[in-house]
C-alpha cells in the first residue's frame, strides 16, 4: 500500500532524512518510531504532500506523490500531533464543517457524522462546544474527522498525548477495529507500549537514518542475546547504578526509577551471583527480582543510544 525509497531530506547542511526505505502492507498497523529530532514529522509532511523529498520515491497504492498528489490525498486521513478542531463549535458542527472540506454533503455526510460519533462515544456530547472536551474526547473527535471521508491509510501523529486511560483505551478499539476493516494504518508514538501493544512491524529512524526495520521479534534479535533483569531494593543510593555499569557482569543499560533498578544484560556474561554481592557489599537489601526476555522499549533503548522521550 505504502513504498517509501531512498527517500532524503535536508534543510540547509543539516541532512533531516537520509535514504529513509520501507514498505507498509494493505491493512496493516504499522509503527514509526524514534527520538525527538529523530525525522518522523518531516517524513509525515513529505508522506502528506505537505512538503517536498529532495530525492526518492513514495508511492501509495501504486501512485506516485510526485505526479499524483492531489490524488492521494484523496486516500488519507491525518491525525496531527497537535488539535486540529474548531474549539467554538460543537462536535457535530464540527464533523459538518470538515466533511464539507471533504466535498461531502446531505444525508451522505449526516449519515456518516451519526455512525462517526457514536464510534468515537460522544453521541450525547455532540451538541456541546469542544473547548469543553477533555483531551480524550478531543483526540477522539479528531480520528473521527480524519475519517469522515473513509479514506484507505490512516496516518496517526502521536494520537494519545494527553488523554486519560479510558478514552486511550477506546482510540486503541478503535484503531485496531479500522485494521480489521482493512484500513492501513501509519502510528507514531512517544508510548513504546503502544507500539509494542498494536503492532507487528516497526520502522525506527534515528538522526534521519534507520536503525531497524522489521517485525518486533526481529527487532529484538538484533540487540543480541540480552535479557532484563528487575530489582527492588530497600534504597538505591547515588551512584550505585555506576557501580553496576562499571561491574564487567555484562550489564549494558542501567535505569532507577525510585526503588526500582532495571538492567538490561548480556545473559552469556552476566552471572545473577556477582549482582547480589554487589548489592549485599553495598548493604542494601533485595526485595524482588525478575529476570524476563528483552522488551521492545529496551531494545529501542540500546539500538538508539535513547529513550524515545529524549
Amino acid at each position: 500500500m505504502i513504498e517509501i525509497k531512498d527517500v532524503t531530506k535536508s534543510y540547509g547542511r543539516h541532512k533531516v532524512l537520509q535514504n529513509v526505505s520501507f514498505e507498509i502492507m494493505e491493512g496493516e498497523l504499522f509503527g514509526l518510531l524514534g527520538p525527538n529530532g529523530a525525522g518522523k514529522s518531516t517524513l509525515i509532511d513529505i508522506l502528506t504532500g505537505i512538503q517536498s523529498m529532495d530525492s526518492g520515491e513514495i508511492f501509495i497504492n501504486g501512485k506516485s506523490i510526485k505526479t499524483d498528489k492531489v490524488e492521494i490525498r484523496k486516500q488519507l486521513g491525518l491525525v496531527p500531533q497537535d488539535i486540529a478542531l474548531l474549539e467554538e463549535l460543537n462536535a457535530f458542527d464540527n464533523l459538518e464543517y470538515f466533511g464539507g472540506l471533504y466535498g461531502l454533503a446531505g444525508q451522505e455526510l449526516k449519515s456518516q457524522i451519526e455512525k462517526l460519533l457514536e464510534v468515537a462515544g460522544l453521541t450525547d456530547k455532540k451538541k456541546e462546544k469542544v473547548k469543553n472536551y477533555s483531551g480524550g474526547m478531543k483526540r477522539r473527535l479528531n480520528i473521527a474527522v480524519a475519517m469522515l471521508h473513509n479514506p484507505s491509510i490512516l496516518i496517526l501523529d502521536e494520537p494519545t498525548v494527553g488523554v486519560d486511560a479510558q478514552s486511550r483505551q477506546h482510540i486503541f478499539d478503535y484503531i485496531q477495529s479500522l485494521a480489521e476493516q482493512g484500513t492501513t494504518i501509519l502510528y507514531t508514538s512517544h508510548y513504546m507500549e503502544e507500539i509494542e501493544t498494536l503492532c507487528k512491524r516497526v520502522f525506527i529512524l534515528d538522526l534521519g537514518e534507520e536503525v531497524a526495520y522489521g517485525t518486533k521479534e526481529e527487532v529484538k534479535k538484533l540487540v543480541g542475546h540480552t535479557q532484563t533483569v528487575s530489582l527492588t531494593l530497600d534504597r538505591v543510593p547515588a551512584g550505585f547504578d555506576e557501580v553496576l555499569k562499571n561491574s564487567e557482569n555484562g550489564i549494558q543499560f542501567v535505569t532507577v526509577n525510585g526503588q526500582d533498578i532495571t538492567l538490561t544484560i548480556d545473559q552469556t556474561i552476566f552471572s545473577m551471583m556477582k549482582l547480589i554481592e554487589q548489592v549485599e557489599q553495598a548493604q542494601l537489601v533485595i526485595k524482588s527480582v525478575k529476570v524476563k526476555e528483552t522488551t521492545l522499549e529496551e531494545a529501542f533503548l540500546q539500538l538508539t543510544g535513547k529513550t524515545l522521550r529524549d
